[in-house]
């Protein structure tokens, strides 16, 4: 249980839990403002967050498997200054969100980029404040800013427009693209544990069909968004302005472009 502290510096995290030691995660992701609970202290976190740790399957591309606890999430983010998927880094945040005392829901998504389906595997999280808000650091290049999920209608991600639609099979985040919505994600607003991902975690990493296992990437805002740097297996796209430059990646200059934009090195057998 987190609680906090008014003194002469200001607000001050006081954590008892020693799995998450809220100052070391606040420097983590760059984070020196005041904390309120409030909506721009939220879509602050977020963005600090996406800029900070990267959206990456290293470990799962280098068959070295990964977890959903809270243990191994905050130790592979804070401690090893890595990044992961949705598991991991929507469960660190919404870990450290709760310290800093947010309201979080963790919520399960069915991920519809490939077709319709209700398979869930994917982690998400509902925020409330004056009105529920979905938040996410773990799904690639998406919304960027906390959107509100009792809103109907086109609202701001960030890097363009969002809209939630409801359906008799939960929720659906659509994002707004030629004026036509593509379905993001589908979810019901039940509450869910970590360990419900296991199941999910282990077949999203063990299918060898799927791109997880098979092709390493990294990605990450640029100083707040919208701008990114996105790492794949043998290219590196950066988009600053609206305008996207594309460099080849050799194989032998992976881990130092790597090094270079994501500050990781890639993992081993020991890490």
């Amino acid at each position: 249980m987190c609680t906090h502290t008014d003194d002469l510096q200001g607000w001050r995290p006081m954590c008892s839990a020693a799995m998450l030691d809220v100052e070391r995660y606040l420097d983590r992701i760059g984070f020196t403002k005041s904390v309120a609970v409030d909506l721009p202290t939220l879509e602050a976190l977020q963005r600090a967050h996406l800029s900070h740790v990267a959206f990456e399957n290293l470990h799962v591309a280098a068959r070295l498997g990964v977890r959903t606890d809270l243990q191994w999430s905050l130790s592979k983010i804070v401690d090893q200054r890595r990044g992961g998927w949705c598991f991991e880094v929507n469960g660190a945040f919404g870990a450290l969100l709760e310290a800093l005392g947010f309201e979080v829901t963790r919520l399960g998504a069915a991920v519809l980029l490939a077709g319709p389906t209700t398979v869930i595997d994917h982690l998400t999280l509902e925020v409330m404040l004056d009105e529920p808000f979905l938040v996410d650091v773990g799904f690639g290049e998406s919304f960027v800013r906390p959107l509100a999920l009792n809103r109907r209608g086109p609202q701001d991600g960030g890097i363009g427009p969002f809209e939630f639609l409801a359906s008799p099979q939960g929720t659906t985040l659509a994002r707004i693209i030629d004026d036509v919505p593509v379905a993001q994600y589908r979810f019901k607003r039940v509450a869910h544990a970590l360990s419900d991902f296991d199941g999910a975690s282990a077949e999203l990493q063990t299918d060898p069909d799927l791109h997880w296992s098979q092709k390493p990437f990294a990605t990450r805002l640029l100083n707040g968004g919208p701008d990114r740097v996105t790492l794949l297996k043998d290219r590196l796209r950066i988009v600053v302005d609206g305008e996207e430059t594309t460099h080849l990646v050799a194989v032998d200059e992976w881990a130092q472009v790597l090094l270079e934009w994501f500050a990781m090195t890639p993992p081993s057998s020991g890490h």
